[in-house]
């Protein structure tokens, strides 16, 4: 699980990552590295539950350049495309507003919505499996590979969701690609719009 967090003293285990690459590349770093394709090639070469340094700095991360193209299924660079999403999902509590300052974005917190946050994650991986240039049939079985999601999904909902539903962005992105037409997001409002947040800003301190 990777995370931006407001600046404090770490332990050991808890590996930093800085970049002078600007807080729109980290942001892509951090969804890059929370991606299901990425937790699949990280669990092949891991044999225990620690991550140490080693072992990042083997593990197959997008480069800056490569996240500042436009992104396949539409105009938008890849870049801003990804950081918005993950401006929204981490932007939940006012603690965490110099990231999002960062980001440029200048309001309040958004909304924690599950099925917002569902969407959101699941737009990002189906990203990330074809950045990863993984085939369909191999995004499905990589999506096997993850027992206790399928478990909690099937509980909740009766059948695997989270794969369906990355597989169904997966295929949209694929036919804005083959067509030229931009991919459409479910989300509405669109992601990181002012709309999904919330209202009222802090009261000022006096």
């Amino acid at each position: 699980i990777a995370a931006p967090l407001p600046q404090a003293g770490v332990g050991n285990n808890m590996a930093l990552h800085f970049s002078p690459h600007g807080r729109v590349a980290l942001a892509c770093f951090q969804a890059n590295l929370n991606s299901f394709v990425f937790d699949y090639v990280t669990r092949q070469k891991v044999g225990g539950i620690y991550l140490g340094y080693g072992f990042v700095k083997q593990l197959p991360v997008h480069t800056p350049e490569i996240v500042s193209n436009s992104a396949p299924w539409q105009p938008e660079k890849l870049d801003c495309w990804i950081s918005g999403r993950v401006l929204e999902l981490t932007y939940t509590a006012w603690d965490m507003e110099p990231f999002a300052q960062d980001l440029g974005y200048q309001g309040p917190p958004f909304r924690w919505d599950e099925e917002r946050r569902f969407l959101l994650r699941c737009e990002l991986d189906a990203a990330y499996f074809h950045l990863y240039g993984i085939a369909r049939d191999d995004v499905g079985y990589i999506m096997d590979t993850f027992p206790i999601v399928r478990r909690r999904d099937i509980a909740a909902h009766g059948s695997y969701r989270t794969k369906e539903v990355i597989l169904e962005i997966y295929d949209a992105m694929a036919d804005a690609m083959r067509t030229g037409e931009p991919y459409q997001t479910r989300l509405d409002p669109p992601p990181a719009d002012r709309r999904a947040a919330h209202s009222a800003v802090p009261d000022a301190v006096s």
